[in-house]
């Protein structure tokens, strides 16, 4: 077994002290703030996973020595995932509506609301904005979470297809699509008339089995199998894609998709998936 701990600020002696903890101590330093131990045959897990979360370091176990070039596709959640924001809660904001939109959208992240219910409820309070806050939202608020393009080139580097599946709307994730130059992009589209929002959705609504579908879809028309896919999200409506991937990785997520990933990068960017191949 294999185990890499990384980190933004914990540096190499940190890392040392950690990594201590298991047996044999053959360490391979991959950068300032990553280490790779290698054959470990003895560890205290619980132990050790707790020293790291405490010192913000995050853990990777491994059996397999996988390259990146095996996989063929990159399925990708949006909001608090490529990008830092939720967008429908900034679009809120403009209606001076984000606490109660936020309060929605985080307990549908937690899984305690039916994600179709709680974007029906968020957008039917958004009815009247006009539909140029969408625009200063994107211009003023929506940034890239740390080293989500450099994942981005890396995977088109090696090869991958890449996918931004999103219950959030097309208009941010068309814009993302173009400017990160991505393959594939499905979301959903609210429905503005008069320059204003309507508070509705036009057309079925993508939701935890419709990101899997369009995952799946994918796969189908590329010849690509499942086990090929990585697929990154944070939100109980991610899991169903998450489930049927070959590498399931929970970015900066909630409880509820942390236990199930295969990959939970709590601390480190996005780019932080590149040192566990």
């Amino acid at each position: 077994m294999n185990l890499i701990l990384q980190s933004l600020s914990a540096d190499i002696t940190s890392l040392r002290r950690i990594a201590s903890l298991v047996t044999p101590q053959q360490i391979v330093e991959l950068s300032a703030h990553c280490v790779r131990c290698v054959d470990i045959t003895f560890f205290d897990q619980e132990k050790l996973n707790q020293l790291a979360y405490q010192e913000q370091v995050d853990v990777y176990w491994s059996t397999s020595n996988k390259k990146l070039t095996d996989f063929k596709l990159l399925a990708m959640d949006m909001d608090s995932t490529l990008i830092t924001i939720e967008c429908i809660d900034e679009i809120a904001d403009m209606q001076g509506l984000k606490p109660q939109v936020a309060a929605i959208t985080e307990a549908a992240m937690r899984g305690e609301i039916a994600f179709a219910e709680s974007l029906t409820r968020r957008v039917a309070l958004l009815k009247g904005l006009p539909a140029a806050a969408l625009q200063r939202v994107y211009d003023e608020r929506l940034k890239f979470s740390p080293g989500a393009e450099n994942l981005v080139r890396a995977m088109q580097s090696a090869g991958l297809k890449t996918l931004l599946v999103s219950g959030g709307f097309t208009f941010f994730t068309d814009r993302i699509k173009s400017r990160l130059n991505l393959d594939y992009s499905q979301s959903n589209q609210l429905e503005i008339i008069d320059d204003k929002l309507t508070g509705y959705i036009t057309g079925d609504i993508v939701d935890a089995e419709e990101k899997r579908r369009a995952v799946e879809r994918i796969c189908v028309e590329s010849g690509i199998a499942p086990d090929e896919v990585i697929v990154i999200g944070d939100g109980a409506n991610d899991l169903a894609m998450m489930e049927i991937a070959g590498l399931s990785v929970a970015f900066r997520a909630k409880p509820v998709v942390r236990v199930k990933a295969d990959v939970a990068l709590n601390f480190v960017g996005l780019d932080g998936l590149l040192n566990l191949f």
